[in-house]
């Protein structure tokens, strides 16, 4: 970390030691414990859902306001009620992982603002600095304000979007070289940009000076400005109605309740510890390695620990802050954990301690580059919590319904930037391409996936209107489709996800095209209990494909082999030119699988065949499913399955064998594959299929092991690994020794153990 740099971290504050740090001259409203006790259930209940209502209506004025597609159609936004702390007492439901970061940057307010130049009724402050908070890398910004009754400061409303452009060396403020934070976006601790009631001209000014697209950028802060206006407003209104210790004891209580109801659930799941291990395949252009974001969760009782220790050293563009380490595990805490819980995530967040190393690319340090933080080790970072969660709750019958496999990988970053010709005055234009959203789904333990569901982070996430995209900018949309074989095959599959192909259209020059992701070499999208993962990214610009010429024949394009000309697969970072009749073809990540493949209904793989969704050539070579006119042939499907099974056995390495084998199949599951076995030997693990015995009292399980090209994962993996990182990446697939069922499917470099990495149990 540079000298001098250290007063701009952010970490999570005890309330109470926060509050006693404060000048006298702030003055601060609270309630007591026996208040917060006092409330009825009816006026609890109401003024709850007032709160609710609050938030809703700004997130509609951010929307109805901001002029970017983003927030407009792709809802990348959100927007929060927080009490005089800081602390989350209500969050929107759009992108969660925000939800992560914004309480550390109001309390960072608190502790540096307070003074100097105060922190005053009529406020507001524009912040971007993920090292403070509020967002994961410098596109999120957030405006927030206090908000003072009689005095008093009483709560706080934010609302926070992710810009298109806020300046740095590449547009669309991505840049994918091997640089540091000096190359991006310039990184603003939390500034006073409204002051009394006025939107101060100078910040403004130096706020959009630094973006190739100033409207947009000033129309989103007053957007937020706005939103914020409507918060204060609605919430001044419930404290006139309701009086501000109910009010405030309503909001204490909101995260009280959230809390007790999480920890209640967390009782439920089996103590013990999980680990799960994520690659980043290339951490910048030019690039060629994988990169290790290594977890393991351990839960005691009602209280959960998120330990990074063994992740990689910080590298490239792909690094996450603090704050940006809490929001990866939000994506995936609420959704897995609280589906059924009030978003409070001031006492949500009170359930779990994070340990992550500084220095690394959990927990970066300044001046590290982080623009590509949110889709880089943010995304992997969700994606190993959720495959922990996933194990943890999978040994409860209670808790089974929340189990998910991980969705979509990571988003397909895409920005397309040049001259629109279409009107009398040309005009520059940046396009971030939104269809990344419509990813697949992850499997659940009694459901398949769903197709295009979205992102795991955006609950509420729409794709943009093609039309609305054809609208603003020179651009056509040849095809917008679920894309074939993209789910990850298992007893429940996962969502198939979009793909789509873009043209330039309306302008004569060349536009500019900027790649960034993941997921190409290596599986981010992993399945559960044998399930396989999703498809892998694969993304290609076809120059010279002649669209021109196709479309003024009468001919409209509809797949990459219709067309002529070169298609050049692009890296995970890449930058590119997209000439007038060239074509980008975008497919993001379907979702993982659960369960062997094998273990699906034949009848269902034949109605996914119809649909589309899975090809004949999966269906027979992943899921051993025999088709005769569009029909699940039973025989020979039951043929099939038991020679693939054989086959399985044949190529693997044999486990080591366990002595005291039996064969009983009764027990207490742990996933779909495996079950708990109390013999006159103590605890084992075993088989449900076959009853082999699997685990030993070191609590390591004996797996046949397969180790194979990872095309061998279907057709869903369109390129070979070494297309990407120079060392092996390979399918990894565990097997039950005895019935040759698959155990655990993973597409990862040669280093990993999955088997472990995904079974430590806990008996």
């Amino acid at each position: 970390m540079i000298p001098g740099s250290e007063g701009f971290v952010s970490r999570p504050v005890d309330p109470e030691t926060l509050r006693r740090s404060l000048p006298s001259k702030l003055r601060v409203h609270s309630v007591t414990q026996a208040q917060i006790d006092a409330l009825d259930p009816l006026t609890y209940e109401v003024v709850r859902h007032r709160l609710w209502s609050v938030t809703e209506e700004m997130g509609e004025t951010l929307k109805r306001m901001s002029g970017s597609p983003i927030v407009t159609d792709a809802n990348d936004f959100d927007f929060t009620i927080n009490d005089e702390m800081g602390q989350q007492v209500q969050v929107g439901l759009y992108n969660t992982m925000l939800v992560g970061a914004i309480d550390l940057a109001l309390s960072w307010t608190l502790q540096n603002r307070a003074d100097n130049p105060g922190i005053e009724e009529g406020d507001m402050f524009l912040c971007n600095d993920p090292w403070v908070g509020g967002g994961l890398h410098q596109s999120d910004v957030l405006v927030f304000q206090p908000i003072f009754h009689e005095g008093q400061l009483f709560a706080w409303t934010s609302a926070i979007c992710h810009e298109p452009d806020l300046g740095g060396s590449a547009i669309g403020s991505h840049p994918i070289g091997n640089g540091d934070v000096f190359a991006e976006s310039l990184p603003t601790p939390p500034v006073k940009v409204v002051r009394g009631g006025e939107l101060q001209r100078d910040v403004l000014d130096l706020w959009i000076r630094r973006s190739r697209v100033p409207m947009i950028i000033g129309l989103d802060l007053r957007a937020k400005v706005g939103a914020n206006n409507i918060g204060r407003k609605r919430l001044a209104s419930v404290i006139e109605q309701y009086g501000p210790d109910v009010v405030k004891a309503v909001m204490k209580r909101m995260m009280n309740d959230a809390e007790h109801r999480l920890r209640e659930k967390l009782r439920m799941a089996p103590d013990g510890s999980w680990t799960a291990t994520g690659y980043q395949d290339q951490a910048y252009e030019g690039d060629r390695a994988s990169h290790r974001v290594q977890l393991t969760m351990t839960k005691k009782d009602d209280h959960l620990t998120f330990d990074f220790t063994g992740t990689d050293a910080q590298v490239g563009v792909i690094n996450c802050t603090y704050g940006g380490c809490r929001g990866g595990i939000m994506l995936a805490f609420l959704p897995m954990l609280a589906g059924d819980i009030p978003w409070s995530a001031g006492g949500l967040m009170r359930c779990f301690d994070i340990i992550a190393p500084e220095g690394t690319m959990a927990n970066a340090t300044f001046p590290a580059g982080v623009s590509r933080a949110p889709l880089g080790t943010g995304w992997t970072i969700g994606n190993i919590v959720s495959q922990c969660l996933a194990q943890m709750l999978d040994r409860s019958v209670e808790l089974r319904k929340n189990v998910q496999a991980s969705c979509c990988g990571t988003y397909n970053f895409a920005c397309v930037a040049g001259v629109d010709e279409r009107h009398e005055q040309p005009t520059p234009f940046i396009n971030v391409v939104m269809e990344s959203v419509a990813g697949g789904y992850g499997a659940r333990t009694r459901a398949d996936g769903i197709s295009t569901g979205g992102l795991f982070c955006i609950p509420m996430g729409r794709v943009p209107d093609a039309e609305i995209t054809e609208l603003l900018y020179p651009l056509l949309l040849l095809w917008r489709r679920e894309e074939c074989d993209t789910g990850g095959p298992g007893r429940q599959r996962g969502g198939t996800s979009c793909a789509v192909a873009i043209t330039p259209h309306g302008t004569s020059l060349p536009a500019h095209v900027a790649l960034a992701s993941s997921g190409k070499a290596t599986a981010q999208n992993a399945g559960l209990a044998g399930g396989y993962p999703g498809s892998l990214g694969y993304d290609v610009i076809v120059h010279g494909a002649g669209i021109g010429e196709s479309l003024g024949a009468g001919r409209i394009p509809s797949s990459l082999a219709d067309l002529p000309g070169s298609a050049e697969i692009t890296q995970c970072f890449a930058e590119s030119v997209l000439e007038p009749g060239d074509l980008l073809y975008l497919n993001c990540q379907g979702g993982g699988g659960y369960g062997d493949p094998l273990k699906r209904e034949p009848a269902a793989v034949a109605d996914d065949v119809t649909d589309g969704l899975v090809s004949e050539l999966a269906a027979r070579s992943i899921y051993g499913v025999v088709l005769a006119d569009g029909v699940a042939d039973l025989a020979a499907t039951e043929t099939l399955r038991d020679r693939i099974a054989v086959q399985r056995r044949d190529d693997a390495r044999p486990a080591e064998a366990l002595a005291g084998l039996d064969r009983s199949i009764d027990g207490h599951l742990i996933d779909d594959n495996l079950l708990l076995r109390t013999s006159g030997e103590g605890t084992v693990v075993a088989c449900r299929h076959c009853g082999q015995q699997l685990g030993d009292d070191a609590n390591r399980l004996h797996l046949a092991r397969i180790v194979g090209d990872t095309r061998d994962a279907g057709p869903g993996v369109r390129a070979p690994a070494d297309t990407f990182v120079d060392e092996p990446v390979y399918l990894h697939q565990y097997l039950c020794p005895g019935c040759g069922t698959a155990v655990h499917t993973a597409i990862a470099p040669a280093e990993a153990n999955p088997a472990v990495a995904g079974f430590a149990l806990a008996l």
